[in-house]
């Protein structure tokens, strides 16, 4: 059973991130859903948040235009 180390950090088993379709370098977030219970899940994948070192080149709302673009595909 994994548990907490010092730094804060807990190890993930393999075949559950394999289950829940998570690899290496995905962002993920973590919430407190109860005592003692934490939901990891998946970050939120934007264009925003992929490039937003582009932000101050386009006009303001086109990366949210493009994510809801392509939402609807």
């Amino acid at each position: 059973m994994p548990s907490i180390s010092t730094k804060n950090q807990v190890t993930i088993p393999v075949r559950s991130l394999q289950e829940a379709g998570l690899h290496p370098g995905d962002q993920v977030l973590a919430e407190a859903v109860d005592d003692g219970k934490l939901r990891i899940r998946r970050g939120a994948r934007s264009f925003e948040a992929a490039f937003g070192a582009l932000t101050t080149v386009y006009p303001p709302g086109y990366f949210k235009r493009l994510d809801a673009e392509d939402e609807r595909r």
